[in-house]
């Protein structure tokens, strides 16, 4: 979970890689509409995230392996609507500076998220509570070292 530009993808995908699990990019679940309002700069409303979530929690349950997706998740009541499908979601907040966030959007052309909505992004984010279950990583590591950390974290929630 994070803002734009964090890493999502490419650490969801090496986790998944590294546990053997199945990993799914959580922008493939957004309905189109979604996709072309953020695309002409236009952020989501809870509205708009809402049914997005749901199939995103609804993609745990339905899973017969184990499962990596990469989703925003930037709210509390975003997580919850993502934990009412599946309550043993685990969330990585990958956690950076305003700095390298830009850096990381600015280096990613094509993509339909612009630069102009990360600061919304970083106003609407959630850090996680303490009653979570997640860990919240430094993104300015190596992504080697994000996803030693986060099988580390992993294998110690399941303990």
């Amino acid at each position: 979970m994070g803002v734009a530009g964090c890493g999502k993808s490419t650490v969801g995908a090496a986790v998944a890689e590294r546990l053997g699990a199945e990993f799914l990019d959580g922008d493939s679940l957004h309905p189109q509409s979604n996709i072309d309002k953020m695309a002409s700069g236009l952020p989501l409303n809870d509205e708009d995230r809402a049914p997005w979530l749901a199939e995103i929690g609804r993609r745990f349950t339905a899973s017969n392996s184990a499962l990596v997706i990469a989703c925003s998740a930037l709210k509390r009541a975003y997580r919850d609507i993502i934990r009412t499908g599946d309550p043993s979601v685990f969330f990585v907040h990958l956690h950076g500076s305003r700095e390298l966030l830009d850096e990381r959007m600015k280096a990613r052309p094509g993509h339909f998220m612009p630069v102009s909505l990360l600061d919304s992004q970083l106003a609407t984010l959630e850090p996680l509570q303490a009653d979570e279950a997640g860990i919240v990583v430094d993104i300015a590591q190596s992504v080697e070292k994000i996803v030693d950390g986060v099988v580390a974290a992993l294998e110690g929630a399941r303990s």
